[in-house]
């Protein structure tokens, strides 16, 4: 894998543009603050009056809105949500993209999936940092960086990897490293691991064990600490040092269930269903099932979202978290 760092980037590449973000949400409020600081000149657009409009004010910036944000600009970052992104470019971006000019992703569904399709005469580059939009201005902030991915769709000016290079550093990125990949590879890998691992693998995983404990007669309260509070030491401990790390650090007990029981819950079986999930991705059927469902005023997200807020573990972690102060804070 290739790699970039701070020596490798040329900040004066972006030092005489202009440069436009469009959304002043996690990752707009944090790139937009850490570009400033680093010399370059900002733009930033969120809705009127909104919360992150109020926001960008206290931070100092006047926003715009995203047609005039992006008249102002030469390089145009798109962070808004990815079932936003279409309409917003069309509206008011797409007219602004002239020869030259930069367009610029965090994440790299609409351009992977064809639903932005920016004009040939401009470089198309993701710059997509690994970490919360807090944390990347946090650690930005203490002198050190989130590592983050680059990728170039579009090469048009020849210039476009050095262009990401130069942005990612100015994100705060090559403090801790740059790596190279793709539109592709980022877009399907992300989409994998949320679906697979980090958001739909890990929630059905808990809610497995809970309700396993609990139908089995158990206290949902003591089967809450056991299968859904204490999953933070563990990930904290993957983050930390990785799965051996996590074994080190646990009992000897739980090392040898972990290892011998682990396997029979997450099996073969488990790792075939993921290959077709990752099939779904890779032949863009999630992709139109999840552009279908926002088209059609998103039905089957609120009804989901409905029966997660009505769970027993949901009713029993809100009640147990009022008694752990430290969790707000």
């Amino acid at each position: 894998m290739k790699m970039f760092y701070d020596k490798d980037a040329d900040l004066n590449l972006l030092k005489n543009r202009t440069m436009a973000i469009i959304g002043y949400g996690s990752q707009g409020h944090a790139q937009a603050q850490n570009l400033r600081d680093s010399g370059c000149k900002v733009v930033v657009s969120d809705l009127k009056d909104s919360d992150n409009w109020k926001l960008a004010v206290s931070h100092g910036f006047q926003p715009v809105s995203a047609d005039e944000a992006a008249r102002q600009a030469d390089v145009i970052q798109i962070l808004l949500p990815d079932q936003t992104q279409k309409a917003v470019y069309e509206s008011a971006i797409a007219k602004h993209m002239t020869a030259g000019k930069a367009l610029v992703f965090s994440h790299g569904f609409n351009i992977h999936f064809g639903q932005i399709k920016p004009p040939k005469d401009v470089d198309v580059y993701m710059v997509a940092p690994k970490g919360p939009g807090h944390l990347v201005r946090r650690e930005y902030e203490r002198g050190a960086g989130v590592p983050a991915l680059v990728a170039v769709f579009q090469d048009a000016s020849g210039n476009a990897m050095k262009m990401a290079v130069a942005h990612a550093s100015g994100i705060g990125a090559g403090r801790a490293g740059i790596l190279e990949t793709t539109f592709k590879e980022e877009t399907e890998t992300d989409l994998f691991g949320e679906q697979t691992v980090l958001c739909g693998g890990a929630t059905e995983l808990v809610r497995a064990g809970f309700q396993t404990l609990v139908e089995a007669g158990y206290q949902p309260e003591i089967a809450y600490f056991e299968c859904l509070h204490e999953l933070k030491l563990i990930v904290d401990l993957f983050y930390e040092g990785g799965i051996s790390r996590m074994y080190y650090s646990v009992s000897d007990t739980a090392e040898y269930g972990g290892m011998t029981r682990g396997p029979r819950v997450v099996d073969a079986g488990a790792k075939a269903r993921m290959k077709d999930i990752l099939k779904e991705i890779q032949s863009g059927q999630f992709a139109k099932e999840w552009i279908q469902e926002n088209e059609a005023g998103r039905p089957r997200l609120e009804a989901l979202r409905k029966e997660h807020r009505e769970l027993l573990i949901e009713q029993v972690g809100a009640k147990l978290r009022d008694m752990m102060a430290w969790i707000k804070k």
